[in-house]
């Protein structure tokens, strides 16, 4: 049995291809991205509405089959960005970014 839990997990989901068309966003997504369009972003190219520094960012991402994690504050609220290729039966197929909303000072554990 599958489960829908993607669309209404509460971190904005946005995934593209290798050539950075937007595939699926989930309901977070489409409300962070809603004075973009939104759902509508869906088969838009994210290289349309990214700096010159991003998509060189995300080329490098993709082809490199790297990994992004990094903060950003904006309206008053911090969210880590993790963004990370994506492969189905190990061919690399794109770029996830997850987004999360995070607090302020957040808790730090080691464990061994």
């Amino acid at each position: 049995m599958k489960v829908n839990w993607i669309e209404e997990f509460p971190a904005a989901i946005t995934v593209c291809d290798k050539n950075g068309s937007i595939m699926e966003m989930n309901e977070k997504s489409a409300a962070s991205f809603a004075n973009e369009g939104g759902y509508q972003l869906i088969g838009k190219n994210l290289f349309e509405c990214h700096s010159e520094d991003s998509i060189k960012k995300i080329n490098e991402l993709i082809k490199e089959n790297k990994t992004n994690i990094y903060t950003i504050e904006k309206n008053g609220v911090k969210k880590l960005i993790y963004q990370s290729p994506w492969s189905e039966n190990g061919e690399l197929k794109g770029l996830v970014e997850l987004t999360f909303e995070i607090p302020e000072n957040m808790p730090h554990f080691i464990r061994s």
